[in-house]
């Protein structure tokens, strides 16, 4: 009985591109694996017929000669992909398929099979920086040190003693994972001798002993910006950790936080500050002066009548605004101070002003009394009703 077609076994035509042909054969495998069909020996026969067919076109090479030979270019050994060697390794052939498969849900390039990393990207660090609120306010250039894993100069990062090299892993020959089967399925993993290299050093370094990398100190200049706020982070990129085998570093992460100042609290681009006026200057009015952030002084005008907790705002005065030309205000709280340690003599005066106090004089004060007073009569009218 002559043998079928392998892209009529396949179902596709003989312009299919490599995806397309791909795509056909996993369709089918699926749906006649023996998985899939236990004890159905036709769904078996059809599962090897389509795996030979696939096996046979995937491949570039194999597929010119089967287009210009038919199924006589792997007759005699041609090509290694004809019914008897199928037959001769259905193990092997069954890992093919569950590589062509699988592979791509399996990190693996075309055809399932995964090449493996040798580089390996270096870890990210962190570093917590506090600054003052006027290094915050003018912008600033620290110097801070930082422990890190740098590469190696001695083997430039291989882990290799100098004048030496490296060998294809006796283990995985050189393709950094091994294999194992069970059943009809072939399970990878990375090879233990190489750790998925492929290779293995003739001689370690001695300073780094293979790591190809080592611990240090090392300083650098953090330019931390004008206006940057409390929780800001700043990336490095690159000042990290070396990458192992001559991967590339990670970056280092600045993480910024504010210390408490003395005098001002900071809301955003905004500045508050509490100011203890005395009671004679809340009445009368006045004026001082306060530092401001920037440097210099900024003269605070108290109006007449001031209370307690009452806010003047100073326009521009407050922070800048982080990568912007915009600045925030300063907001000058009063906290109106009550005399202690009376003299006599102030006590009478004090009296004395109270006696000569109107209603005009405390309208707050008065008006809350008058609807205390109200809600007293509303009780008592009650309580003589019931």
């Amino acid at each position: 009985m002559s043998k079928k077609d392998f892209y009529e076994v396949l179902g596709v035509n003989r312009a299919i591109d490599d995806k397309g042909l791909k795509s056909a054969y996993r369709k089918l495998a699926m749906k006649y694996h023996p998985d899939k069909n236990p004890g159905d020996a036709a769904a078996e026969a059809t599962f090897k017929e389509i795996s030979e067919a696939y096996d046979s076109l995937k491949d570039p090479q194999k597929r010119a000669a089967y287009d210009r030979f038919g199924h006589a270019a792997f007759q005699n050994g041609g090509g290694g992909g004809g019914q008897g060697g199928f037959g001769n390794d259905f193990s092997s052939s069954m890992s093919d398929v569950f590589e062509d498969i699988f592979g791509d849900f399996m990190g693996g390039q075309q055809g399932g099979r995964r090449e493996r990393t040798s580089a390996l990207r270096g870890s990210d660090l962190r570093f917590n920086l506090e600054v003052s609120l006027e290094d915050a306010f003018e912008g600033h250039t620290v110097d801070i040190d930082v422990p890190s894993l740098v590469q190696c100069d001695t083997c430039s990062g291989d882990g290799a003693k100098p004048g030496t090299g490296f060998s294809s892993c006796g283990t995985c020959n050189g393709h950094g994972k091994v294999r194992a089967a069970q059943g009809f399925f072939t399970i990878e993993r990375t090879c233990p001798q190489c750790q998925g290299r492929g290779e293995t050093m003739d001689q370690p370094c001695t300073d780094c002993s293979g790591q190809g990398r080592r611990q240090e100190s090392r300083s650098l200049s953090v330019d931390v910006p004008e206006g940057i706020e409390d929780g800001t982070r700043i990336r490095l990129s690159g000042e990290g950790e070396a990458g192992m085998r001559g991967g590339p570093a990670g970056d280092l992460y600045i993480f910024v936080s504010i210390k408490p100042h003395e005098l001002f609290q900071r809301d955003g681009a905004d500045l508050f500050c509490r100011v203890p006026i005395s009671i004679t200057t809340a009445a009368l009015g006045g004026e001082f002066e306060v530092p401001a952030i920037g440097g210099g002084r900024a003269k605070v005008k108290v109006p007449q009548g001031t209370q307690a907790g009452q806010r003047i705002r100073l326009k521009g005065k407050g922070m800048p605004v982080l990568r912007s030309q915009q600045t925030g205000d300063l907001y000058i709280q009063m906290d109106v101070e009550t005399p202690q340690n009376l003299t006599k003599r102030q006590r009478e005066l004090l009296e004395e002003f109270q006696e000569l106090t109107t209603k005009d004089n405390n309208p707050t004060s008065n008006g809350f009394f008058a609807k205390v007073k109200g809600l007293f009569d509303g009780i008592g009218e009650h309580a003589r009703k019931d």
